[in-house]
């Protein structure tokens, strides 16, 4: 028994998307009436296109690839070349011509000296520079000095300008043989304790040091009473100080209200001397401070 050939054998390839009709297996009858299909064949061209496929998905992925990449490094190239700072974070590292050469020239500055400082105790130290006014009631302001805890009560005050006329023991002579041209006197009180301050003024800093350099313990300034405070240190033993800033020698003299005589026990006339000697050289130390500002800006 055979089966008819039902028209002609439709050539359908499994891998053409056009081609809907599914191959129709032709029984083997043994005859010559019509060959069977080379399926080795087929399957053979098959495996061919699929790998000719293959290869063109992997080179144009990899096409792409160059070709992203290639964008990616026309906008780095375009950001640096722009002159703004990435916001990316700081391990991308500039690009090795972005990078500046060790060898590269630096920049040079003009070379700039600021004027030196002014020094306050120039102005201190002679009559040329030393020009600001001068007063007892300016060196030493104020009704009250206050030294750590302890509040000193402001006294009488003067302006000598014979020097002598103002010192007594072997100062006069100091004073007279180094030309002092004013003595200025203020005198605080604390209790009855007694301190006179007394600033002697020269034309330069040479002399002041030599009037100290002479003094001795004889050496000693005139106390200053009235306004309300007693005599003191006219007959009872008292304690003085010498000392010189500039063209300026301060000098004290420190005791009791009462006549009572200076013994080494007497820790509170040695501070009172000691504090008002400190204020006398602080005094002087600022009036330069305040010529030497105004000169630096004028």
């Amino acid at each position: 028994m055979s089966f008819g050939q039902g028209g002609p054998q439709s050539q359908w390839d499994p891998w053409t998307p056009q081609s809907q009709q599914q191959p129709q297996q032709q029984p083997w009858n043994g005859g010559d009436g019509g060959a069977a299909p080379d399926w080795a064949a087929l399957a053979e061209a098959s495996e061919a296109r699929a790998k000719r496929r293959r290869l063109l998905f992997i080179g144009g992925g990899a096409l792409a690839t160059v070709a992203i990449a290639s964008a990616v490094a026309v906008a780095v190239v375009s950001a640096n070349g722009s002159g703004q700072a990435a916001d990316g974070p700081s391990s991308r590292l500039p690009a090795t011509a972005d990078i500046p050469s060790s060898t590269a020239t630096e920049p040079s500055f003009a070379p700039t000296s600021a004027p030196p400082p002014l020094d306050p105790k120039d102005f201190v130290s002679s009559a040329k520079k030393d020009k600001a006014p001068l007063s007892p009631d300016l060196l030493f302001p104020g009704t009250q000095l206050t030294m750590g805890d302890t509040v000193y009560k402001k006294g009488p005050t003067a302006d000598t300008r014979t020097c002598g006329s103002a010192a007594q023991g072997t100062l006069p002579k100091v004073l007279d043989a180094n030309d002092c041209t004013r003595l200025l006197r203020v005198t605080y009180t604390k209790g009855d304790t007694a301190v006179t301050v007394g600033v002697a003024v020269f034309d330069t800093e040479a002399q002041a040091a030599e009037a100290k350099k002479q003094a001795d313990k004889k050496s000693i300034v005139r106390s200053l009473s009235g306004g309300g405070v007693k005599s003191f240190c006219t007959g009872a033993v008292c304690r003085s100080t010498t000392n010189a800033y500039g063209r300026y020698a301060y000098f004290t003299v420190a005791g009791f209200t009462d006549g009572k005589n200076v013994t080494e026990k007497s820790t509170e006339v040695f501070r009172a001397g000691d504090d008002l000697a400190e204020f006398a050289f602080r005094q002087i130390r600022r009036r330069g401070e305040a010529q030497a500002s105004a000169a630096a800006e004028g």
